[in-house]
């Protein structure tokens, strides 16, 4: 009797191996059936398999099983894999992009200070910018409201040497709070906002993993019917928990609000003199 190698497939039928390539934060690949082009977001276990989520230049997200022979790499085949975890490793760069500064201490509070409209226009600015406003000493406060902030301005007695920045929702032409805003003619004290009815909205949907936000009609609670549209419980405080668990870095923020928190931190932290 004659034995036979269980694999009868001609070699010259074998596919090659390919390389596998940990799936490292920033990596840049191509994922082969749909031609999309992206930096590696984050990898995720699911009940399917391992998941690798790509973000391309304009800001888009897609989620790819790691299949084998499932990306190219700078033109070359390659399967993806999970990256090994040999321990924490502190990130080279902050969740706003700025380069990290291992074992900084945070510095003395300055006398200058960012006024944030909102608890949760606060807590996303610390999320993302937290690391940077320790290590320049800027502390960020939260205002309930800008009905009376000439007044605020004016408690807070800004000076060279103790420049003022407040961030304003809904900072449109012709809005109540552009008409606010304008009362406001301090040279130490600059006031910017973001075009969103919320900051809500400048999470990007795409993090949230909603198609987009919806439209509330005029005369509703635009939180509350942002639940209802979306089938939320109408619970606005855990609603804001979950949203805000999905920004992990500056890159799940719109540009328009990135924008306007680095102008206010570049004002506050500008030499005097």
């Amino acid at each position: 009797m004659r034995s036979y190698h269980p694999d009868l497939t001609p070699p010259w039928k074998k596919s090659a191996p390919v390389p596998e390539v940990p799936a490292e934060p920033d990596l840049v690949v191509e994922e082969v059936s749909s031609g999309f082009c992206g930096a590696v977001i984050r990898c995720e276990k699911t009940a399917q398999g391992p998941t690798v989520t790509l973000e391309d230049r304009f800001g888009k997200h897609r989620v790819f099983p790691m299949e084998p022979r499932g990306f190219l790499l700078e033109g070359r085949v390659v399967t993806l894999v999970r990256p090994s975890a040999p321990g924490p490793v502190r990130p080279a760069r902050t969740a706003s992009g700025s380069l990290a500064v291992p074992g900084a201490r945070a510095r003395v509070a300055r006398a200058g200070r960012i006024y944030v409209e909102g608890r949760h226009d606060a807590e996303l600015v610390e999320r993302v910018w937290g690391d940077d406003l320790r290590i320049e000493g800027v502390v960020v406060e939260y205002l309930e409201g800008i009905d009376d902030l000439p007044a605020v301005v004016r408690d807070f007695a800004p000076g060279a040497d103790a420049r003022l920045g407040v961030l304003v929702d809904h900072l449109v032409p012709g809005s109540k709070e552009s008409r606010i805003a304008s009362e406001v003619t301090d040279a130490n004290v600059l006031v910017v906002g973001h075009p969103y009815i919320d900051v809500w909205e400048a999470v990007k949907p795409s993090s949230v993993g909603i198609a987009s936000w919806p439209v509330v009609p005029r005369g509703q609670d635009w939180k509350t019917g942002v639940c209802r549209s979306l089938g939320w419980p109408e619970n606005t405080g855990a609603a804001w928990q979950h949203i805000l668990s999905t920004v992990r870095s500056y890159r799940d923020l719109e540009p328009a609000l990135l924008g306007r928190v680095e102008e206010l931190i570049d004002f506050v932290t500008a030499p005097t003199g």
